[in-house]
């Protein structure tokens, strides 16, 4: 029997101090300044927000970024959502996830910019972190491949895109409202877990509309 599976996921940027030091480390004053001075100002004043804008980057990348939360439903059911408190859950995330797929071994993953973006993240987490990854889940997912719908493929073409909230809209859905993805790792900071977990499940519930709207024109 055939499953699809509806998911999204969050991520963070780096957490640790060694991740902040390389990064400052890293980032030097325009080739331009000269003057001791100059630098110093440039230091005290632009580096530090230079640093945090780089710092931010992190959360789309898996060898330093987190994924925080999953939430996922199966088929028609309920929807899921495993939500870490310490960066110290994320394996148990994983875990959660994982275990939820047990028993669909035939199923096609569903989500927006899941090829491009939170397959190739959940398997490179799965990997930093040793979490065992069901056979379910493509190794080299691709938009075409029948085991993933990615909506945002699916509309914009291979090499197009579009968001979640402008697609939802133009079909007629609810779009994200006051908060999006890039308000989560604020929201993490600030300790709303909650918050970041029915955002997380709100996005997976707007993926599977997303898809049934698909589906009614015989895509």
């Amino acid at each position: 029997m055939e499953y699809n599976v509806f998911f999204d996921i969050e991520t963070l940027p780096a957490q640790s101090q060694a991740a902040y030091d390389q990064i400052a480390a890293e980032i030097k004053p325009p080739a331009s300044m000269k003057k001791t001075e100059t630098i110093a100002i440039w230091e005290a004043v632009q580096k530090p927000a230079a640093i945090l804008e780089q710092l931010a980057k992190t959360s789309f990348d898996p060898a330093q970024g987190h994924i925080c939360t999953i939430a996922w439903a199966i088929d028609g059911g309920d929807t899921d959502c495993a939500h870490a408190q310490t960066i110290d859950d994320e394996a148990e995330v994983l875990r959660a996830f994982f275990g939820g797929l047990q028993g669909h071994h035939r199923a096609t993953f569903i989500g927006h910019y899941i090829t491009g973006f939170d397959l190739r993240f959940i398997l490179c987490r799965a990997v930093v972190l040793g979490v065992p990854i069901p056979q379910c889940i493509p190794r080299d997912p691709k938009p075409w491949d029948g085991k993933t719908f990615d909506t945002m493929t699916a509309w914009a073409g291979a090499r197009g895109t579009i968001s979640m909230d402008k697609l939802a809209r133009a079909l007629g859905l609810e779009g994200k409202g006051d908060f999006d993805g890039s308000m989560v790792a604020e929201a993490w900071a600030n300790g709303e877990h909650q918050k970041i977990a029915d955002y997380c499940k709100k996005d997976c519930e707007a993926v599977r509309a997303i898809w049934r709207k698909f589906q009614a024109v015989n895509w």
